[in-house]
């Protein structure tokens, strides 16, 4: 999930998270009509799969946040179309933005400007929980968005995952644990982002992704997300076969984040085609 670690009041915030987006969405819906019409001049969908999966390098998505509700201020003045087009110089594969306004300091604008500076697939980072925002991500011209399993019911997750494939967006199921992952896979999830930190504790440990890697098929596309900061990091996730990586504060904080960006791409692939077992 977005990340909001660093705070003791943590465990309470995905839910107030939610119950903002449940009013956001309410607003949204009257919307509805004016989204389903921009689909139709969208821009076509650039493919968010391919990017983690078409070369033999770890692939890099890299974020745009200006802050969390644990950490704080981040980069709370970045320009998000200058930051977008550092990271692709530097060779990220996709830019991932937040456009969580409440929490995050994002926005739809963000999206925009970041789609109109790169060529790489632009990934919404949001809590979706209703079709009407899988509809303004696609209008807006995002290629991919999150789907947080912790937070949607298997129904929801199923309806959410369906749709977002049906308008052209490559929905990434963020998973924690095994019963997370056991869900994203009964949906037919394709892309499934392991989020390495404790959401009890806010520690982070590679080993979260590692220890799941084995029951994912090998046909499935794995991003490991959250408290990867060191080549060698990157280099033992790639041995074990993971297609990617999602990194934001690492290269936030940095003085120049394009450069710290420069350090995490690169890393070869070393793990095999990929991770896991053979579906059945």
């Amino acid at each position: 999930m977005p990340e909001t670690q660093g705070s003791s009041e943590a465990p309470g915030i995905l839910d107030r998270i939610v119950g903002t987006k449940r009013l956001e969405v309410a607003a949204l819906r009257s919307r509805e009509s004016d989204f389903e019409a921009a689909l139709q001049v969208a821009p076509h969908p650039r493919d968010l799969l391919q990017a983690f999966r078409g070369g033999t390098t770890v692939a890099v998505m890299a974020e745009v946040k200006r802050r969390s509700p644990g950490a704080g201020p981040i980069r709370p003045h970045l320009d998000p179309a200058e930051l977008a087009a550092a990271y692709q110089n530097a060779g990220a594969a996709a830019i991932s933005v937040l456009t969580d306004s409440a929490y995050f300091g994002g926005s739809m604008e963000d999206l925009r400007a970041v789609r109109g500076a790169v060529s790489i697939p632009v990934f919404r980072k949001e809590f979706i929980i209703h079709p009407v925002q899988l509809l303004e991500a696609r209008a807006a011209g995002a290629d991919g968005t999150l789907l947080i399993a912790r937070i949607l019911t298997d129904q929801e997750l199923g309806t959410l995952h369906a749709r977002a494939l049906e308008i052209g967006l490559n929905p990434l199921v963020e998973v924690h644990d095994p019963g997370e992952l056991d869900r994203a896979l009964s949906v037919g999830a394709k892309l499934i982002g392991i989020n390495n930190r404790n959401l009890q504790t806010f520690t982070t440990s590679l080993d979260v992704t590692l220890d799941l890697l084995s029951a994912i098929p090998h046909e499935v596309t794995v991003v490991s997300e959250s408290g990867i900061r060191t080549p060698e990091e990157v280099d033992r996730l790639g041995a074990a076969g993971v297609h990617g990586i999602l990194v934001g504060e690492t290269f936030l904080r940095a003085p120049d984040p394009g450069e710290a960006a420069r350090t995490l791409t690169g890393r070869m692939r070393t793990g095999g085609p990929s991770p896991g077992r053979t579906s059945t």
